[in-house]
């Protein structure tokens, strides 16, 4: 950059700024921005024409006005005129009021990019730096299109200075990220490859920028880059501070370029050349070798540079997961790092060791720590660091230690912050179940969390103990005895209420023998809290009471009366009222055997993946997957249902989302839609669908009076079935697998007939060039009143008219 002479300091722009600051009041500073301003345009629009230094001031004053927040409409063809001046000064104030003024979609564009144009074929390379970072900083898809193939050409061009080049590459990366497809892939991408050897550190750092964002898309196209960074970094690393005097920063040599070099590598797989491999093993080995070694700066920089390095390197090596000893040293060095007194050490060890704890390799080397990470789930202080100790004690949890873990995370969730808890809540659920050694430890933990965090147990939770409890004869009357002891205290959550009305409905009468638990006792207890419930849980209770007349005859009585009172069949809510009405009508009508057919036992759920795990990978975002797998690890490690957990008698099609614990079962056939209620408590349980979308078929609350299971799934082995269901009903889910759900919607008038299909997108992923064909009989006449066949948008797992892309047709003569 060409040194800048004491004749070119602006007097006029220093006094400027120095009234702006002596203002003694907003106003007055207005005063004074208006009276330049005025001051400005006239000079501009004057006759007299201006030299290169008076715009050069002006449009100064401009840039400084508009960064203190006033709207700047004038003085952009004045910034564009100062781009033809062969003054380094001049130029470099035109490129900045054109870099942080002017639109993208302004009218000067055209001209700018010819002024551009220019100084990129003038071969000056301060000029050229000036037009790259123009292009970089506007960044505007025309100035792609009209650059685009320029750039790498200077990029790649032998007589090209090192500042250039470097300027070049962090412009082309600029432009790659706003629009991908300007950016061509040709000859010139295995040249740059080859610029990590280049001898100028700016070049190689700014060209590994580029070639981590390229080799993103084409792998393929920048592998041998691969061996270059290995080299690039072996020298690095082997470089004592003095070797690289210009590019050591506090006595550690190029941190920022070994940090980039270290992420480029972590965009492939280990390297099949023994030698390249071997040589960055020796890197990695080296780098953690230094971490033990005392450092060499007190300063604050020196650490943070050095950790910088450190923390990029156990990364790759957790990435390659192929290295048994590094694995195990880089956990042991982050073991240190968990005690540190810097906070963030703390938090990005904690977070490094989740992933640690899932390859086979570093697992037992990780649960040496779990002492450690307790007490910081226990006394730190930030939430964000007790948060990822909750993620560590999760991920490094087994059968040998899962029974610790659980109760430290129950004790932790009785004062955990109110973010986290439903989190937490659903870790210790997972763990409860995949690690269970026996049922009645399960059921208290559940019951437990219930008692701890009512408020935070979701639905998914509670259905889950229902459905074990169901399908296992062995710890049902513990479940009775259990739920039926947790009823009784004073102050009950409601999801206890919950659970408490489905497991005694079901099975109170395994408990019946003990006169502390007599039917009459047992239904008193539920009584008591039915009318501090919501409606939801009244109308489960309701259908307690009368499994209750089917179980203990001697109550029935007692609950004819309670749904004879008014409050239940002149109940407001619609749905409590209807069904005290149909169950005093059963219970007085029924034969003893009819009611016994109907009201009997519910059968075990099938078998499927839960949806606790879907929900808690939801919760944790895109990039929960590897802490929530631990199969490579531990693949001897199943849930209490032996690998495959129960679903209730009522789902919809699984998520397409990753099997977590290898639980995934085949779907079950399909099953017919059912009007929703305020009793529709037990609904899909192990789909990605919400909890409270209607239409979905009877909730497991009405399968809990049904006499067998009914599932949602891929239609097609059942189509005669699904069709079948249509001669009493008009609407419906008409077909439903893995990736789209069509839903049916039909009125008929005589001869006239109108149907409405929706199109659900079940998947991650939109549509594209989606559209509905119609076939019909040749005796019938199709008239298709109008149709949208936009792409369906993703993640609506379920069918609900108006959400989705859709087709109307009719009518039908």
């Amino acid at each position: 950059m060409p040194a800048v002479s004491k004749g070119d300091g602006m007097r006029g722009l220093a006094v400027f700024i120095s009234d702006i600051r002596n203002c003694k009041s907003k106003e007055a500073e207005i005063k004074r921005i208006n009276k330049e301003l005025a001051n400005i345009r006239s000079k501009f629009k004057g006759d007299k024409a201006l030299d290169g230094y008076s715009k050069k001031k002006y449009v100064c004053k401009l840039l400084f006005i508009f960064l203190l927040g006033h709207d700047i409409d004038f003085g952009h063809m004045e910034a564009v005129n100062l781009l033809s001046s062969n003054k380094y000064t001049e130029k470099q104030i035109g490129y900045l009021f054109i870099s942080v003024l002017v639109n993208s979609n302004s009218e000067l564009i055209r001209l700018i990019n010819n002024a551009i144009k220019n100084d990129l074929a003038s071969r000056n390379p301060t000029f050229m730096c000036l037009a790259l970072h123009c292009i970089a900083n506007v960044g505007s898809r025309e100035m792609g299109e009209a650059f685009a193939a320029d750039i790498p050409r200077i990029l790649v061009a032998g007589d090209s200075m090192d500042s250039v080049k470097q300027s070049a590459a962090l412009c082309l990366l600029r432009l790659y990220k706003a629009s991908p497809d300007l950016v061509p892939m040709g000859e010139w991408t295995a040249r740059v490859v080859h610029l990590l050897n280049d001898q100028h550190m700016g070049v190689v750092t700014a060209a590994v920028s580029l070639i981590t964002c390229l080799c993103k898309k084409n792998p393929d196209d920048f592998k041998t880059c691969v061996s270059l960074a290995v080299s690039r970094l072996s020298r690095i690393v082997s470089s004592a501070s003095t070797d690289l005097q210009d590019y050591t920063y506090y006595f550690v040599p190029a941190p920022w370029l070994s940090v980039k070099l270290l992420r480029l590598l972590q965009c492939y797989p280990p390297p099949e050349d023994a030698a390249v491999k071997g040589r960055l093993v020796e890197c990695l080995e080296t780098v953690l070798n230094k971490a033990q070694e005392p450092p060499k700066s007190k300063k604050v920089q020196h650490s943070n540079a050095k950790n910088a390095i450190l923390f990029e390197t156990i990364s790759l090596i957790i990435h390659y997961d192929s290295e048994p000893n590094l694995l195990v040293r880089a956990c042991n060095q982050l073991g240190q790092f968990l005690q540190h007194r810097e906070t963030n050490l703390r938090y990005l060890a904690l977070e490094s060791m989740c992933t640690l704890a899932s390859s086979e390799f570093s697992h037992e080397a990780v649960k040496t720590h779990i002492d450690t990470v307790i007490n910081a789930l226990k006394t730190e202080r930030d939430v964000s660091v007790r948060q990822r100790a909750a993620d560590l004690l999760y991920a490094m949890c087994d059968r040998s230690n899962a029974k610790q873990i659980v109760s430290e995370m129950l004790r932790y969730l009785e004062t955990a912050d109110y973010a986290i808890r439903e989190e937490i809540v659903l870790k210790v659920a997972i763990l409860a179940e995949k690690y269970a050694v026996d049922y009645s430890w399960y059921v208290d933990t559940i019951l437990n969390l219930i008692r701890i965090a009512g408020d935070y147990v979701s639905e998914e939770v509670w259905y889950r103990v229902l459905q074990i409890v169901t399908n296992r004869d062995d710890v049902q009357g513990y479940a009775a005895k259990t739920v039926f002891e947790a009823l009784q205290a004073p102050a009950c959550h409601e999801n206890m209420v919950k659970v408490g009305g489905y497991i005694l409905g079901e099975f109170g009468n395994l408990i019946a023998g003990d006169p502390r638990s007599s039917p009459p006792v047992q239904f008193s207890l539920l009584h008591s809290k039915f009318h501090l419930c919501s409606v939801a849980t009244r109308a489960l209770l309701l259908s307690t009471y009368i499994k209750f007349i089917n179980l203990f005859p001697e109550t029935k009585a007692t609950i004819q009366g309670v749904l004879r009172a008014g409050s239940q069949l002149r109940n407001a809510d619609v749905e409590l009222q209807q069904r005290a009405v149909e169950y005093l009508t059963l219970s007085s009508v029924a034969s003893t055997d009819v009611l016994a057919t109907v009201l009997e036992e519910m059968p075990p759920f099938p078998e499927r993946e839960s949806s606790i795990l879907a929900k808690l990978k939801r919760k944790k975002g895109p990039g929960a997957g590897s802490a929530l797998d631990d199969s490579r690890r531990d693949p001897s490690s199943h849930d209490i249902n032996g690998g495959v957990e129960p679903t209730p008698s009522t789902v919809s099609t699984p998520s397409p989302s990753a099997d977590l614990l290898g639980l995934r079962a085949a779907p079950p056939p399909a099953a017919p839609p059912a009007p929703s209620g305020a009793g529709n408590l037990l609904v899909d349980v192990f789909s990605d669908s919400p909890a409270t979308q209607p239409g979905l078929g009877p909730s497991p609350e009405e399968a809990f009076l049904s006499p067998g299971p009914e599932d949602i799934g891929p239609p097609i082995p059942e189509a005669d079935e699904l069709l079948n269901k249509f001669v009493c009903r008009n609407n419906g889910v008409l077909f439903e697998n893995q990736l789209l759900q069509i839903g049916v919607k039909s009125e008929f008038r005589q001869n006239l007939g109108r149907m409405y299909l929706f199109y659900g997108n079940k998947t991650s992923v939109q549509f594209q060039n989606f559209s509905p064909t119609v076939v019909h009989p040749g005796d019938l006449q199709t008239h298709i009143l109008s149709a949208w066949p936009s792409p369906a948008p993703p993640g609506l797992p379920s069918w609900q008219p108006g959400n989705r892309s859709r087709s109307l047709f009719g009518p039908l003569t």
